[in-house]
């Protein structure tokens, strides 16, 4: 699938590996996998005060969180942004035992559905659809299960 992507980072402690990781390249290799539609996406890796700070004002919770999507079109284009937190996914790597190019993945799938219309906190039948369709997408790029 066809996508547009531009991808930025933010300033916060070790970014500098998180950027030779992330490369334009596999980033869009991970993002489009998941797109049914062509998309307009940005990606922004930011650290925990950016990441903190967004998810209080859109989401009014006060902690700096994994991935954020902002939605704003699903057709004829997928048009959104998604905000990850560096620290926090390293983080959640480490403690999960995955790798970090493997949790990176797994999240910008995941917000790559949430862009466009997957919600796994509707209902516990929502979060089973999402959860098997990032299970099914990530095995044909070669990732495990992440559950």
């Amino acid at each position: 699938m066809t996508l547009d992507l531009a991808l930025q980072f933010g300033e916060f402690p070790g970014v500098a590996a998180h950027r030779a990781l992330l490369t334009k390249a596999r980033v869009k290799r991970w993002m489009a996998i998941a797109l049914k539609n062509p998309g307009e996406i940005s990606v922004r890796i930011v650290g925990e005060d950016e990441g903190r700070a967004l998810n209080r004002q859109y989401r009014r919770k006060d902690y700096a969180t994994n991935v954020l999507t902002f939605d704003y079109a699903q057709q004829p284009v997928v048009s959104a942004d998604l905000v990850l937190c560096g620290p926090v996914v390293e983080r959640e790597a480490r403690e999960q035992g995955k790798s970090l190019e493997e949790h990176y993945a797994h999240l910008l799938v995941h917000g790559t559905l949430h862009a466009q219309g997957y919600d796994h906190e509707r209902g516990e039948r929502e979060a089973m659809e999402m959860e098997a369709v990032e299970i099914l997408l990530l095995a044909a790029l070669g990732i495990a299960n992440p559950y």
